[in-house]
């Protein structure tokens, strides 16, 4: 069962017809963004209280958040919206101004690069230095995408998997964490029993668990970037993993076959490897560590 808006919610918990139309997925990437935000201002607080980050034109690091969370939102939105468009450009001509202003079809990978670039612009504006910022935002947007993805999960957005094959399904595992035909979604999207990979479920639980790992590594000494270069390689092997059981445009790249977030996907994760492996270099030779 999908619930798109906020009143579908309560009228499922307490069986009240309420006019309340508020869409649940909004209401999680707000949620998502807020999240982040605190998360990033605790980072750039203790990192400015250590002497790691300096102040950023006569203001304290953590103090320019509010307005990088909505520069970030703003860029991420008309990012996630372009490269939707870009993966469906047939749909695109047929109908540009309803695909446009729909309230559905967002690329998740669009939004985290345009979103990223405009982050990074505005960081350099306020003349902070821009790798150890990127490391403080790291586990910051892990967190917000998992609770993004639950926002697909409850309003049921599209951005579910294949049909579920259930001769694979382990017999201790419950009937929904394999299969769901999400009834009610938002895209008004019929599916047939038994249902399909509930992806954005899945999706969630691994950002979760990638969330955990980054927080756990902020701490420990690194040099600058190194964390969030691991962020890339676990976001790009998180999507790559989950992109088995998805269905999106299969698009032609030269000699190869396949879909736009498996590409984006695997050039994340390349560059998150490489820059890994060199940071973790750097450091031996230099020394030189983030606390």
């Amino acid at each position: 069962m999908a619930y798109p808006y906020l009143s579908d919610v309560v009228h499922a918990l307490t069986g009240l017809a309420l006019p309340l139309p508020l869409p649940m997925f909004g209401l999680f990437v707000a949620t998502a963004m807020l999240a982040g935000s605190h998360l990033l201002t605790l980072e750039l607080r203790r990192l400015h209280a250590a002497g790691k980050l300096a102040t950023a034109s006569g203001i304290a690091p953590h103090e320019i958040v509010p307005n990088l969370t909505l520069i970030v939102m703003a860029a991420g939105i008309a990012g996630a919206r372009l490269f939707h468009i870009l993966e469906n450009l047939d749909e695109f001509r047929a109908a540009p101004q309803a695909m446009i202003f729909s309230t559905s079809g967002l690329s998740i990978f669009g939004g985290l690069i345009l979103g990223t670039l405009a982050g990074v612009l505005f960081v350099r504006r306020h003349k902070l230095p821009l790798l150890p910022t990127l490391d403080a935002a790291a586990p910051a947007m892990m967190l917000g995408y998992a609770i993004g993805r639950i926002g697909c999960q409850v309003s049921g957005d599209g951005d579910w998997g294949r049909a579920a094959n259930l001769a694979l399904k382990p017999d201790w595992l419950p009937l929904w964490t394999w299969a769901q035909t999400y009834d009610n979604n938002v895209v008004g999207a019929v599916i047939a029993a038994p249902g399909v990979y509930p992806t954005p479920m899945y999706e969630a639980l691994m950002a979760f668990a990638c969330f955990a790992v980054l927080w756990a590594l902020r701490k420990r000494g690194h040099a600058a970037g190194w964390l969030f270069s691991v962020y890339m390689l676990l976001a790009g092997a998180e999507r790559l993993l989950i992109e088995q059981i998805r269905i999106n445009p299969v698009l032609d790249f030269g000699a190869i076959r396949a879909t736009q977030a498996e590409m984006i996907a695997a050039l994340l994760m390349l560059a998150g490897a490489a820059g890994a492996a060199v940071l973790a270099g750097w450091r031996g030779r230099t020394g030189r560590v983030l606390p």
